[in-house]
């Protein structure tokens, strides 16, 4: 689990890519301060494993599914990547509760200052949509934001200075993909409403079979 709050800004050193996977070497000095094998690591919002490590760099292996649902696919040597170590209980929730699981991608569909601010359009998969509210959080590339703007097929967040310097936002342009990973409690509620709507088919698929004399009552 973690919390959007980048820690770090690291870079990739090396890329070794087989047919639908890959292996990368990313260069970073915070998140190695007590590193383990194992551990999980946030990189651009994807929530992956330790592999080895040493004393400036780190190495995660990077699935086919895990391919298939981010932007690590389209990464290059010397690409900066936010990094965040996993919470800790006694750590301060300064953002929101991120999974590290990415729902999907979305194309930045624009980006433009206003004031002392940074506004970034997106347009995310369609599938997404439903579970972005105006005012409610979404994790861009693992950096947890408040949705300012919503319309039927894309959101806008405000970005400070200070975010806009210390992770990789400053670099995006229009026509990136970014990782989003939306906020899980409405993931949670459309499942438990999911599964309530099963049990009630199941009980009438059961009395049609009843009524019907395949089962006995």
């Amino acid at each position: 689990m973690f919390t959007g709050i980048v820690e770090e800004l690291g870079e990739v050193k090396n890329i070794k890519r087989s047919s639908q996977s890959i292996i990368l070497t990313i260069k970073a000095e915070k998140v190695l301060e007590d590193i383990k094998i194992g551990d999980s690591i946030a990189t651009n919002g994807v929530c992956l494993t330790v592999t080895d490590f040493s004393e400036n760099e780190f190495e995660v292996d990077v699935t086919p599914e895990t391919m298939r649902k981010s932007s690590l696919g389209e990464l290059s040597i010397r690409d900066k990547v936010n990094l965040e170590r996993a919470l800790r209980l006694k750590d301060r929730l300064g953002g929101h509760l991120v999974s590290g699981h990415i729902d999907g991608t979305g194309k930045i569909a624009e980006k433009k200052r206003e004031d002392n601010a940074i506004l970034i359009t997106i347009r995310p998969e369609p599938k997404l949509l439903k579970y972005i509210i105006a005012e409610g959080s979404i994790a861009i590339d693992g950096i947890s934001l408040t949705v300012a703007k919503l319309t039927q097929d894309s959101f806008t967040v405000s970005i400070i200075p200070h975010t806009n310097e210390v992770t990789t936002l400053s670099s995006k342009k229009v026509g990136n993909i970014v990782n989003l990973e939306t906020d899980m409690i409405g993931k949670y509620v459309e499942r438990m409403m999911e599964f309530e709507e099963e049990q009630e088919n199941t009980d009438i698929d059961m009395k049609k079979l009843r009524d019907n004399g395949f089962l006995l009552a």
